[in-house]
């Protein structure tokens, strides 16, 4: 009886944390759109917050940590990267990486910071080899009393 019990817990356990923790998602979208971007990039997940957002931290195997900051309203509002590798942008900005390539585009050749803001994405970014780092965020979706030097 004492085993039966032992597994019910077990199992009522996982099932609570595959609901209270999930995957990262993409900016602008649900948090709970875009479960595979964890198993995708193969990262551990970190999730911690305030009242006024939730913030979900990847560390990728090759040492890089992603962060996606949530709204109370489950919304994906910004990221950020840093790290030894540039991680899939493409996957994170989803829809809105075509604003992104038109907001970066480099004025010269090198890895000198660039920033810029395309149709509300607003974007900073920086690095050379083995140190990248940067954000984007939806000016539009930034929920009230965030500041953009929040998102780090």
């Amino acid at each position: 009886m004492k085993a039966v019990k032992s597994a019910v817990c077990v199992c009522l356990a996982l099932m609570f944390c595959g609901v209270c923790v999930p995957a990262v998602a993409t900016l602008g979208e649900d948090a709970a759109s875009v479960q595979a971007d964890q198993a995708r990039m193969e990262a551990t997940l970190e999730i911690s917050g305030t009242q006024r957002f939730s913030l979900y931290r990847m560390r990728l195997p090759a040492g890089t940590v992603v962060s996606e900051y949530v709204s109370p309203a489950g919304m994906v509002f910004a990221i950020s990267w840093q790290g030894p590798v540039l991680p899939d942008l493409q996957q994170l900005l989803g829809r809105h990486f075509d604003q992104y390539a038109v907001a970066v585009r480099p004025q010269e050749p090198g890895p000198a910071a660039r920033s810029g803001e395309a149709s509300g994405l607003v974007v900073q970014s920086r690095g050379h080899m083995r140190a990248f780092s940067g954000r984007a965020y939806l000016r539009q979706m930034l929920p009230r009393g965030v500041l953009a030097e929040e998102i780090q």
